[in-house]
């Protein structure tokens, strides 16, 4: 697998020696915390690949941790581990940021697997992005650079979180193209996530907040009645 560095914020240290163990052999670079906010200093001053992040830690809790990383770092993705499996920690972590969990106990192979998919995802976005001839999508006051992962409405910077940017790159690259949220939830956060199609609509409503002036009369994210979304057509941006 390609040189990449990991962090792993980690405070049981058989789990985190496990980890080190597996992922070496994946010829990955690692670096660890054992506890929450040591292991948020580490993600904010160092260029990683990918952050593995336990839910329950001494200092600062894996949520906060994540909602902190967001706040600064938003394409940097997060596996978080949790013992937990109650729905409303899956879903509040979507909602915060992560992309991907894995629910203690847990298999080698599963975790290789969802570290691979996440890389795997991460890469394929960049070279999409180098290899794409458009960089930059208008539609009205609204600029989205893919190259640059930035957003202006009105000549002003947009704060978007990482799958914010996301949904709304694929919409505006497809205008006019309805997505179910399983489309969506598939596409941006992974088949895993099945069965989290409500997490697909509280990040429209607030990727709506954000770029549209009106929200409930949105122009640019159209809801499709009994489908799900769409990006507005070409033609209605036509002056």
């Amino acid at each position: 697998m390609l040189d990449k560095k990991v962090l792993i914020i980690e405070d049981d240290p058989d789990i985190g020696d496990l980890l080190e163990m597996h992922l070496k052999d994946l010829q990955l670079n690692l670096d660890r915390s054992e506890d929450g906010e040591n292991g948020l200093k580490k993600a904010l001053e160092n260029e990683y690949e990918l952050v593995i992040l336990d839910l329950m830690l001494p200092k600062m809790n894996g949520m906060d941790v994540c909602k902190k990383i967001r706040e600064k770092k938003k394409s940097l993705p997060i596996l978080m581990l949790t013992a937990k499996s109650e729905e409303f920690d899956k879903v509040l972590g979507l909602e915060l940021g992560a992309d991907d969990f894995i629910t203690k106990p847990f298999s080698i192979r599963e975790l290789i697997a969802r570290i691979k998919a996440i890389i795997r995802r991460v890469n394929a976005v960049i070279e999409e992005q180098n290899a794409s001839e458009v960089k930059e999508l208008n539609f009205g006051d609204l600029n989205i650079n893919l190259e640059k992962r930035r957003v202006q409405l009105d000549g002003k910077i947009v704060e978007l979180t990482a799958k914010e940017f996301d949904l709304l790159a694929l919409f505006a690259d497809n205008p006019g193209k309805a997505y179910t949220r399983e489309n969506l939830l598939n596409i941006v956060w992974g088949y895993q996530f099945t069965g989290y199609e409500h997490t697909v609509n509280s990040h429209i409503n607030r990727l709506r907040a954000k770029i549209e002036k009106e929200p409930s009369d949105p122009r640019y994210i159209k809801t499709v009645w009994g489908v799900g979304y769409k990006f507005a057509d070409y033609e209605d941006f036509d002056e």
